[in-house]
């Protein structure tokens, strides 16, 4: 199985922060990258492919695109990159990889990976998970609480692995939240984010229209949902052949 990156502009960038945010718990990664991506004004510079993925394109201000996209910003020194449905389990692995290798030709300085814990009583508190014993002591002075024992999964489970075993310096940083789908919870950890990398960006639209932002990504993953299902039951019953 076979995930490629394709790059439709590329932007001078020196070590750039690299972050990442998949579909999981509250969908707090997707709806964290995507509104770093719009808020910040980044670049579309490519996207992520694989026959694995499912057959659908976004439509996003008139324009026809991949789900499973990468944003870039020079003024940032930043690079996002996220999808619009849940990574397929046997998909995981090649697009963690592929992950790395794109960070690394980059020459990226450090990971992110943004997610959510579930609980049924949410606080909002910041967790998160180290690669290296440098990465944990940055952690603690923000005042990130670190995880001891646990498990974590899906793309962001595996890159913090990998990043532990090669050294890469990396970080989960994870909010709780007992949401389906919790704009609040990612305002909270978007403003701890913003605090740590001096981004300067402004969650208030994200606080405000939670309930819209919510109803939007929740259309948009039902529609790829429902296309997806389409597509499977016209491969089953094809009109002609």
């Amino acid at each position: 199985m076979t995930v490629t990156i394709r790059e439709i502009e590329k932007i001078p960038l020196k070590n750039p922060r690299v972050i990442e945010g998949f579909p999981g718990v509250g969908m707090v990664g997707t709806i964290c990258a995507s509104y770093l991506a719009e808020k910040l004004d980044m670049t579309w510079v490519g996207s992520m492919h694989s026959a694995q993925f499912p057959p659908i394109s976004a439509i996003h201000d008139f324009k026809p695109m991949s789900p499973a996209r990468i944003y870039a910003s020079k003024k940032y020194n930043l690079i996002v990159l996220f999808s619009e449905f849940v990574i397929p389990a046997n998909i995981v692995y090649p697009l963690s990889n592929v992950i790395l290798d794109f960070a690394k030709a980059k020459k990226a300085s450090v990971l992110y990976s943004l997610a959510g814990i579930a609980t049924p009583n949410p606080e909002e508190k910041l967790y998160g998970i180290a690669s290296t014993t440098k990465m944990s002591e940055t952690l603690k002075k923000q005042g990130v609480e670190l995880i001891k024992e646990g498990a974590t999964q899906g793309v962001s489970g595996i890159l913090i692995a990998e990043c532990a075993a090669r050294r890469i310096p990396a970080a989960n940083l994870l909010v709780q939240t007992a949401a389906p789908l919790d704009p609040v919870a990612s305002a909270f950890l978007l403003d701890k984010v913003s605090d740590m990398l001096s981004l300067g960006l402004d969650t208030a639209a994200l606080k405000r229209q939670g309930e819209k932002v919510q109803s939007k990504i929740q259309e948009s993953m039902d529609k790829m949902r429902a296309l997806h299902e389409d597509y499977k039951k016209m491969e089953q019953n094809p009109m002609y052949g």
